[in-house]
């Protein structure tokens, strides 16, 4: 009895590795336009989210790789 396979052999963590990478890149892309926007508020907007120009300097420092 032989086996007859229709669909060719591949290789899908290639796929997913990919997929992956891509994903990640676009988290980092996120997060340093948000850090980015973010440098850029008014102090009344800071003030309304209950945030100083600190925890803005820290947000804003971080490595975009860093969450």
């Amino acid at each position: 009895m032989s086996t007859c396979v229709t669909s060719p052999m591949t290789n899908n963590h290639a796929q997913g590795a990919l997929g992956g990478l891509n994903e990640l890149l676009h988290v980092w892309h996120q997060r340093y336009q948000s850090r980015q926007e973010l440098a850029r508020w008014s102090e009344r907007d800071l003030h309304d989210l209950g945030l100083s120009r600190g925890d803005v300097a820290y947000e804003i420092d971080k490595p975009f790789w860093r969450a």
